[in-house]
């Protein structure tokens, strides 16, 4: 049975992380000519230093979002799902979770970026508040920029 609701990570996860980033961010690979970011990441150590959240699929994690505090706002460095559970809302709920670790922290706005070959993130983040605030090069990736005010308790 699935539980939709995100629970911490714990280190057990991070193969199944993994699996997911490669499975959820591997269809970019070839718009962007490299590997997306979040393939690279170490999250062995993210789940180590940062909050990390994952939702439990049948017999594996559909699932993950890792968020970052900054000094004025809440960083969302990976908010991915599986290709086998998109539309299923889980983009959603991580959000939804991503607001909760922004007010538990005292923190009012919440930014991401994404690459601006990922055409589905466009029309996804502005959806669900998100204001672009900018684009740019950072890091050797064409990146757009996102944010929007933290959303009132639920």
């Amino acid at each position: 049975m699935s539980d939709s609701t995100p629970r911490r990570a714990t280190p057990d996860d991070v193969a199944g992380i993994q699996r997911l980033v490669a499975a959820a961010f591997g269809v970019y690979v070839d718009r962007m000519g490299r590997k997306p970011a979040p393939m690279t990441a170490d999250y062995a150590r993210l789940v180590d230093t940062e909050r990390v959240w994952v939702v439990d699929g049948p017999g594996e994690i559909v699932a993950v979002l890792v968020t970052q505090a900054r000094p004025d706002h809440l960083l969302l460095d990976v908010v991915a799902v599986a290709p086998t559970a998109q539309g299923a809302g889980h983009g959603g709920t991580l959000l939804r979770r991503a607001d909760r670790d922004a007010r538990d922290q005292g923190l009012s706005e919440i930014r991401l970026c994404t690459n601006e070959a990922m055409t589905e993130n466009l029309e996804f983040y502005p959806r669900r508040g998100f204001k672009e605030t900018g684009r740019g090069v950072q890091d050797g990736f064409h990146r757009v920029f996102f944010a929007k005010a933290v959303a009132p308790s639920d």
